[in-house]
């Protein structure tokens, strides 16, 4: 079997409960759910994985001069020149008010638009990722997926706490597919259940406490029983999730790259976990940080340190050194997409049911600029095929582009941090 093809068998839908009266009960295993009797069509689910490149792109090399469909493909462009039908370029979009506390604080509030990164009083809100997670996360193993090629990550929980980052493919790997001992096992499910003890126990001092509270203290405790409510359904669910086994798959465990200057086989390991995740379903929201280095990546023909390169001042000799590093970044790009496009679902493939939103913090790396970001969307459920142009000195907030990534993503919304529409002219989600 080839690399990315999972052992599956067609089965009536594993989540079908029998209902009744306001009671929904959960089906036992039954042979019908691996017998291929006919071909039933199940909803495909929708996917959402982002990328940011956090030392930015050469904008010249990235950004097309033209408008419209009829754009002239750019350097970095040319290497996804097979997706051109797949994929919508932006530029002139940015978050507002990214000014920080260092030139590289932006990349805090990629995936949340919040205000003045990282200065005095600065607390960050939630990721895209991570509302996507809140909303769809138990629909599957894993709500969420944060990685990174080293370092932190770009999702933030709803309280605006940075949530840590897994650089490490074989941990990945283990995590997805490494079913544990029995031990272990029943070691989760006794944790997860002193869990839920402890939530019964302050639930039933709350209630008590309620009777002593007036109005608006009572209304601040439904607000944390609620919270509490919450946090006690995930722990069942991630009980449920213990209880059963991973998915099977013919892969060999992948082997973590030891030189963490070659960050672009780094990269392309990960995104392997990224496919695989995807295709077995274990997870439907995935971050990915591209971190850059304060080093000499290996690339052929770079011989200078990659972040002095993205200070490059202009300077000629520079800039196509770093063209070399951001080119092999857009190759591992196109490969990545090409892995999704190989993988059939129903009449479609991973890609079309996978949007990817790939670009940087950083609209000019050299001198920290957090305006025209290069921004790209390939795949998921949009009309693609184009290079959508705003303003370059009034850019449109890029949080409108995120109410309709979760449009896309079959979540309704209206607003997402500092988004002043729920729309982006040009750019439609399809059916």
């Amino acid at each position: 079997m080839g690399f990315f093809e999972i052992v599956t068998k067609k089965r009536i839908p594993r989540r079908t409960f029998l209902r009744g009266s306001g009671v929904a009960i959960g089906l036992p295993f039954l042979d019908a759910m691996t017998a291929a009797l006919e071909p039933t069509r199940q909803e495909i689910p929708r996917r959402f994985v982002a990328m940011c490149a956090t030392l930015g792109f050469h904008a010249p090399y990235f950004t097309p001069k033209e408008k419209g469909r009829d754009y002239s493909l750019t350097p970095y462009l040319e290497t996804l020149s097979s997706f051109r039908e797949k994929m919508t370029v932006f530029s002139g979009v940015s978050h507002q008010e990214q000014s920080g506390a260092n030139g590289h604080t932006s990349e805090l509030t990629w995936l949340t638009s919040a205000k003045r990164p990282g200065l005095n009083g600065f607390k960050n809100t939630i990721s895209l990722d991570q509302y996507m997670a809140f909303k769809i996360g138990n629909q599957t193993r894993y709500p969420y997926l944060a990685l990174s090629t080293g370092g932190e990550s770009l999702s933030w929980s709803g309280n605006g706490v940075q949530i840590p980052a897994e650089s490490s493919p074989s941990k990945v790997f283990k995590q997805l597919f490494v079913n544990g001992t029995a031990d272990e096992v029943k070691n989760q499910i006794r944790d997860l259940k002193r869990g839920q003890s402890i939530l019964d126990t302050v639930l039933g001092q709350a209630k008590k406490l309620d009777r002593e509270l007036g109005p608006k203290d009572r209304q601040k405790l439904d607000e944390y029983l609620t919270a509490v409510r919450g946090m006690e359904n995930q722990l069942r669910e991630s009980e449920g999730w213990t209880n059963r086994p991973k998915p099977k798959i013919e892969v060999t465990a992948p082997t973590d790259i030891s030189n963490r200057n070659d960050a672009i086989a780094r990269t392309k390991l990960m995104n392997d976990m990224i496919v695989l995740a995807l295709q077995t379903d274990s997870t439907r929201s995935i971050t990915f940080r591209l971190a850059g280095l304060n080093s000499v990546p290996v690339v052929d023909g770079v011989k200078n340190d990659w972040h002095n390169l993205s200070h490059h001042g202009q300077d000629t000799t520079k800039i196509e050194e770093l063209k070399l590093i951001e080119i092999a970044e857009f190759k591992a790009l196109a490969e990545f997409l090409k892995k999704l496009q190989n993988i059939r679902e129903q009449d479609a493939t991973l890609l079309d049911n996978t949007t990817v939103l790939y670009g940087s913090n950083l609209g000019n790396a050299s001198s920290h600029d957090w305006h025209n970001l290069p921004i790209l969307v390939a795949g998921g459920r949009f009309r693609h095929g184009q290079h959508l142009a705003f303003d370059t000195q009034n850019n449109l907030p890029l949080s409108n582009l995120f109410v309709l990534l979760l449009k896309g993503m079959k979540i309704e919304a209206d607003k997402f941090g500092f988004s002043t529409a729920s729309h982006v002219s040009g750019f439609e989600p399809l059916a």
